[in-house]
């Protein structure tokens, strides 16, 4: 019987304690039983700071006590364009009240829209993410954006709404360089997730290979989207890691620095303090 291949670790890379894992679900019941050991291991691996994505206002009155004792995570909430029926007068008026009160809280996000499911009319997601962009700029917070199958709709809406040149990330980008080109021109970030180290992802590969360098950041939007060697599994902060030295590799350029300027990136983002807060 052939032997299994043994994964790689992440504490295997050794990196310096300076990286920023922008977008996870750390909140979901996929972590109940290990959320403690994942951020130690998180913070073992080079990460200085978790951004753990809330989606909607009950969730994040439900679960932001489980970081009561983790400085190091900082907050996202926006309505995903999923639940956008669940936009009511109440919950925007709730969002509006936490983000006031919770300097945790750093972006209206992820917002946006998606076509790959259909569970949401698109005109609903429409309003609900045009909504939500009024509060992001009416408290002058940054943007994350999801668009899934909808990056023409997504873009149009931006534009309409006067978001060239506002402070936006665009989550988890699968696209090609003609796309990534356009959210650049904008004035908008990219953040990139674990599907760049598959083989296969030949146009996402092209396009990083362009992006500039001060404009990327990168994330697990754990527990999904491990990447390799981890793909197929549970995924989790320490993963980034990963993602980040496919960049490295792609923008040829050693993987201490990318890790170094994808955290500066980042924390200029979220406006977060040299402790990452």
């Amino acid at each position: 019987m052939a032997k299994k291949k043994k994964r790689r670790e992440p504490e295997s890379l050794e990196l310096a304690l300076v990286g920023v894992e922008t977008h996870a679900h750390l909140d979901m019941e996929d972590f109940d039983e290990d959320r403690e050991a994942v951020l130690a291991r998180a913070r073992a691996c080079g990460i200085a700071s978790v951004g753990n994505v809330f989606l909607g206002p009950d969730a994040y009155d439900a679960k932001q006590h489980l970081f009561e004792g983790h400085p190091e995570v900082f907050f996202l909430m926006g309505v995903h364009p999923n639940e956008a029926d669940e936009l009511t007068d109440d919950a925007l008026a709730r969002m509006r009240e936490r983000f006031q009160d919770d300097p945790r809280l750093k972006a209206v996000g992820e917002i946006g829209l998606d076509f790959y499911w259909d569970r949401v009319a698109p005109e609903v997601q429409r309003d609900a993410f045009r909504r939500q962009l009024v509060l992001a700029r009416e408290l002058e917070l940054p943007v994350v954006i999801h668009s899934r199958d909808a990056h023409e709709a997504t873009m149009e809406i931006l534009v309409e709404e006067g978001f060239r040149d506002y402070p936006l990330l665009w989550h988890c980008f699968g696209g090609d360089t003609e796309q990534a080109r356009e959210i650049i021109a904008n004035g908008w970030h990219i953040s990139l997730p674990g599907p760049v180290t598959y083989k296969a992802n030949h146009d996402l590969h092209a396009a990083v290979s362009q992006l500039p360098l001060e404009r990327m950041v990168v994330e697990t939007d754990c527990p999904y989207l491990s990447p390799e060697p981890w793909r197929g599994k549970r995924n989790e902060p320490a993963y980034a890691v990963f993602t980040a030295e496919r960049v490295a590799l792609l923008k040829g350029i050693s993987l201490a620095d990318i890790w170094r300027i994808l955290g500066e990136n980042a924390r200029r983002f979220f406006r977060l303090d040299q402790d990452g807060r």
